[in-house]
């Protein structure tokens, strides 16, 4: 017998409407902001949250000077296309692209992010 349901991502930043707004236009999931907390989610109860954090700063990657703490893989069919989207979103593309069959960018907070083939 499972312990838990769904798992539920939650991710600090400085301004969580952000965030959502970002991650819910991507995944094209509905997104609820409030005042320190905001989400974007599926309609089967998968979530991500996003909560503020006074003095947030964002990791460096690749290095581990201030470490990533996580990163979503996000699988697409077409790197091209999905990389001009989520460049249109917000994201910014990382000038170290280590693989090529994946890409990373990082999110409006500066979180990586990695869009990769399916």
């Amino acid at each position: 017998m499972a312990i838990a349901r769904l798992p539920l991502i939650v991710i600090d930043c400085p301004d969580p409407g952000v965030l959502a707004r970002f991650y819910g236009a991507l995944l094209d999931w509905k997104i609820d902001v409030s005042a320190d907390r905001a989400s974007a989610c599926a309609g089967d109860g998968r979530c991500i949250s996003f909560h503020r954090v006074d003095g947030y700063t964002p990791p460096v990657w690749p290095t581990q000077e201030r470490p990533q703490q996580m990163h979503l893989d996000v699988i697409v069919d077409d790197l091209d296309a999905a990389e001009a989207a989520v460049i249109d979103l917000g994201a910014t593309k990382h000038p170290d692209q280590p693989g090529t069959t994946y890409r990373v960018f990082l999110d409006p907070a500066g979180h990586p992010i990695c869009l990769c083939l399916n």
